[in-house]
């Protein structure tokens, strides 16, 4: 169950890296309307939900919704959300998770997928070709 849960992760990690670096850094600030994130706010927020979401639905724990401002350059951005699925994967890895874990770990999924197709959109308001999804 581990191996599938890890190349399912790997396929979200490799896409989401795609898309998030499919942006010039130049336009990280950019946001199609006022009212939203910036990109590079929402490719934080990505991160911050994968690290999140783990600790509360994957590990059980208790962790509030506690998202550090999301500064930084475009790489730091894409290493941060590096850093969170290894993270996700590091605890994959090490653990046998119970059915509550699996849930949470596909609720994480349904998070990144959710945002992700902002970030699509994003690219498409800036005139760039996404990524060709993978499955």
């Amino acid at each position: 169950m581990n191996a599938q849960l890890l190349a399912t992760l790997e396929n979200s990690k490799q896409y989401t890296l795609n898309v998030a670096g499919a942006m010039p850094g130049k336009d990280y600030r950019f946001k199609p309307v006022n009212e939203v994130w910036n990109f590079g706010e929402l490719i934080h927020h990505i991160a911050y939900g994968i690290e999140w979401w783990e600790a509360n639905y994957v590990k059980g724990q208790s962790a509030d919704w506690a998202p550090p401002a999301a500064t930084g350059s475009r790489q730091e951005i894409l290493d941060y959300l590096e850093a969170a699925y290894n993270g996700l994967a590091d605890t994959l890895n090490n653990g046998k998770l119970n059915s509550d874990a699996v849930k949470g770990f596909y609720a994480t999924l349904d998070h990144i997928t959710h945002h992700r197709g902002q970030a699509v959109l994003y690219l498409r308001c800036k005139g760039l070709t996404p990524p060709e999804y993978m499955y």
